[in-house]
């Protein structure tokens, strides 16, 4: 069995380098797909801990060989957001960047990636110091691009699945700041974080002159009514134990009030915890808004547009009850909790799933006290510790749970 706590001694040996770690990276996000600088600090830190570097799909993955014993992956995600920083920190971001449309935004690590890729290498620096009190391969995969559910697809795309072993298990973990005070971990079973669409709809009508309506088919009020009867899927057409979320987040039509335009655009956000509800979700939608666009005599059928398709996280319950005990022997059972399952979204899971390895996916709180901030606000900040030594340590705890 591995030593866990000879290993859990020496965080403080790398307690000051995650901390300057974890603020280089607050201060220098990078948006999704685009993360050059990070990728190249993240090589940089496992090769000087010892570890066999491939970088792939974007993405890095380091390999330490360390005897006989299982493979265990372990997996932390390092693109930010476009959102604008007001936590007044003194390591706030002020970056900027260049969008996917070519449009300047603000960057911002509003979701916590730069305290997962610093949990990570503190993990790796920590494994590496004390190989004596192990045995086994780690795998620590960094990836890119989760924000739009680009990144694990990409680096199975460009075959993981042959440039590394098989692990024989993987995790993964994300901090959020509500859950619990920081330092407390939660992990359930089976269903953990939904699956979700993005659908882009753009809807036809005919344009005119704000003062002759009668000779247009208005596709602003064609959206409306969109929008009002998409309401009904959930509350009308799912069973009422059945989860689902239909979010439409984004209408764009006109450019000034007296012109009627040609065209009305929306964007929504589909979520379940089922893949069977979310497709028929999906067909919901479609129905709705065909119909929607016959009944206003619109001049064509609408477009539909799909994206940033995020898989069912569904924890492996052997594995997760494996990690549970581990997480209670290592902090207490007054620090880990089993909540229901998140709404929040993750495409981690694509690439145990290529592997065909089990997984489970955790997470851990950096909540200020007293506080409740959600990921992709622009006031999120998890307190530096002890969250930084809390991700540090969980990812050590499950790895030791499968290592010799």
């Amino acid at each position: 069995m591995p030593n866990r706590d000879h290993i859990f001694s020496s965080y403080e040996s790398v307690k000051d380098a995650q901390e300057q770690l974890y603020y280089e990276l607050h201060r220098h996000p990078e948006l999704s797909m685009q993360e050059e600088r990070t990728r190249g600090v993240i090589v940089e830190k496992l090769a000087d801990a010892g570890y066999a570097v491939v970088e792939i799909g974007g993405g890095v993955v380091g390999v330490l060989e360390n005897g006989d014993g299982p493979t265990v992956m372990l997996r932390a995600d390092f693109d930010g957001l476009p959102v604008k920083e007001e936590t007044g920190l003194d390591y706030a971001s002020t970056a900027t960047a260049i969008d996917a449309n070519g449009d300047l935004v603000p960057v911002m690590h509003a979701c916590g990636h730069d305290v997962h890729v610093a949990s990570l290498i503190a993990m790796a620096e920590m494994m590496a110091a004390n190989k004596d009190s192990w045995s086994g391969t780690l795998e620590l995969l960094f990836q890119p691009g989760e924000e739009i559910a680009a990144g694990a697809k990409a680096m199975v795309d460009d075959g993981i699945v042959d440039a590394i072993p098989r692990p024989d298990v993987a995790f993964g973990q994300h901090v959020m700041c509500g859950l619990a005070p920081a330092g407390h971990v939660a992990v359930i079973s089976g269903k953990s974080f939904s699956t979700s669409v993005n659908v882009f709809i753009t809807l036809y009508g005919q344009g005119s002159h704000g003062s002759m309506p009668h000779l247009s088919i208005d596709p602003v009020v064609l959206a409306s009514s969109v929008v009002q009867r998409l309401q009904t899927i959930v509350a009308r057409e799912l069973s009422p134990h059945e989860f689902g979320v239909v979010t439409v987040g984004t209408i764009r039509a006109g450019s000034r009030p007296n012109v009627i335009p040609e065209t009305a655009h929306l964007g929504l956000n589909v979520r379940a915890y089922d893949e069977a509800v979310r497709d028929k979700t999906i067909e919901s939608i479609r129905r709705i808004v065909e119909g929607e666009c016959a009944a206003s005599g619109s001049p064509r059928e609408p477009d539909f547009e799909f994206s940033g398709v995020y898989p069912l996280v569904d924890n492996d319950a052997e594995v997760t009850e494996r990690i549970k005990d581990a997480f209670i022997d290592a902090f207490g059972g007054d620090r880990v909790h089993t909540p229901g399952p998140a709404t929040g979204s993750e495409d981690f899971p694509y690439i145990p799933d290529a592997f065909g390895t089990p997984y489970c996916y955790w997470a851990f709180s950096g909540a200020p006290e007293g506080m409740e901030i959600p990921n992709h606000s622009s006031k999120f900040a998890p307190v530096v510790q002890p969250t930084l030594e809390t991700g540090a340590k969980a990812l050590v705890a499950a790895a030791c749970a499968y290592l010799k």
